[in-house]
């Protein structure tokens, strides 16, 4: 098989979470481990760093790989989904997997996955793995896919383990409390390895307290470590200042992430690696300004608050479920435009009715959907839409929609497009 057609295998023979939603979920470790042992648990090669949370774990896994770049390591960076690429997932200093690389790792071992039947990502998993010990990584950031207890990432055992923030997602699969899905990501806590939580929530603080103790394991809060002083959006880049609360010392910050909402993703990623220099880690103030300065450029992040264009001006953003949302209505608050045009889709298993009714009523809407099986259908999501005041027409496809939106926008209008990571991705 070439290139083009080892990734519809991959698509399209095995059961894949993003494409085709709760079917493809399995609810052990079984093959995930059935895998490790056949490759002969390549993930105890490397040094790793753990990563969960609802939102913003990519984010701060980027954002640790680019920092631990920037100090002369090699590193590997495991992140899902892809936006454009499969590649994407698997990174080293930023470097895709080349396509050779994917083609003969499922042509060498397409037997033994037939005979396991494993998902698209626990293959991926595998794969990443395996490339990351044959390339000698010197640390790898491990980004879990869903959940955390019962995620395929699962097996390692880090240096560190970092859980964002808790907010309801894929409830039908992780329960429908913050408890309780805060208990599925308190899963990656393991015996005597510190955790960073990114977040405080009344519901959840006391289950990773708990779970940390159960396994020994010291526990940070972010915002118990340092506090933000100020920040401040520049057209390419945000500025920002912390004061560490336990030295007194202000770092001063200028990053590439642009999105309102990475303050507290840059916090949890700052407290997570003044940890790791307790480790004997060489990561000086200079080095982590400049890798946070380089999140993008050196990683290739895409989506985050990313701009498209100007007047209109164009930003798509994959913050997809309701806290997703919230943090960018606020970002778009703080901007200045005459008139929002929102080019809206969504997959049919979120919390529909609750985005829908954070939206602003005074925006245009191009209701659209991806190219996936899991996205709503446009009309469907128009007819929802309709009973919360949001006005708009529905496009079959994403590309239709965000003409329509360019042609109706005057030069002093703005142009959202997001709703899913996967709208995201065709625009990118």
């Amino acid at each position: 098989m070439n290139y083009q057609e080892t990734i519809s295998y991959l698509f399209n023979q095995l059961p894949m979470f993003q494409r085709t939603g709760k079917a493809a979920y399995k609810a052990n470790l079984d093959t995930t481990l059935a895998l490790d042992a056949y490759f002969e648990h390549p993930h105890q090669h490397f040094k790793c760093i753990h990563v969960a949370g609802t939102n913003g774990k990519g984010s701060v896994s980027h954002s640790l790989a680019s920092v631990l770049q920037s100090a002369g390591y090699k590193v590997g960076l495991y992140t899902s989904p892809h936006l454009r690429d499969f590649r994407e997932r698997v990174k080293i200093n930023g470097e895709m997997i080349s396509e050779q690389a994917v083609v003969e790792f499922v042509a060498s071992h397409k037997k033994k996955f037939e005979e396991l039947s494993p998902s698209f990502f626990e293959m991926t998993v595998a794969l990443a793995f395996d490339y990351f010990a044959k390339e000698k990584v010197d640390i790898a950031v491990v980004e879990v896919g869903l959940g955390g207890r019962l995620d395929s990432t699962n097996i390692i055992n880090p240096l560190l383990s970092v859980i964002t923030n808790i907010s309801f997602d894929h409830t039908s699969l992780l329960g429908n409390t913050i408890s309780v899905i805060a208990g599925e990501k308190a899963g990656i806590i393991k015996q005597n390895t510190p955790v960073i939580i990114g977040e405080k929530h009344h519901e959840s603080q006391t289950v990773f307290i708990d779970k940390a103790k159960q396994q020994s394991a010291p526990i940070l809060f972010a915002e118990d470590e340092f506090e933000l002083l100020n920040t401040e959006l520049k057209k390419n880049y945000r500025l920002l200042s912390f004061k560490d609360l336990k030295s007194g010392e202000t770092i001063s910050l200028e990053s590439d992430l642009l999105g309102i909402y990475q303050v507290k993703n840059i916090r949890t990623a700052l407290v997570a690696l003044k940890m790791m220099n307790k480790m004997g880690f060489n990561l000086s103030d200079e080095i982590i300004k400049v890798g946070i300065s380089k999140i993008v450029a050196q990683t290739s992040l895409m989506g985050r608050w990313q701009h498209l264009g100007d007047k209109p001006g164009i930003i798509c953003d994959t913050g997809h479920n309701v806290a997703g949302i919230i943090e960018i209505l606020k970002q778009l608050d703080s901007l200045k435009f005459e008139k929002l045009h929102m080019v809206i889709g969504m997959v049919d298993d979120k919390d529909i009715d609750e985005v829908l009714n954070l939206l602003p009523k005074d925006a245009n809407y191009y209701f659209t959907k991806a190219s996936i099986p899991r996205a709503l259908n446009e009309n469907i999501l128009k007819d929802k839409a309709d009973k919360f005041q949001l006005i708009g027409k529905a496009y079959t496809n994403v590309a239709d929609a965000l003409i329509a939106a360019k042609s109706e926008a005057d030069s002093d209008d703005l142009i959202f497009v997001g709703g899913s990571t996967f709208v995201v991705a065709e625009v990118v």
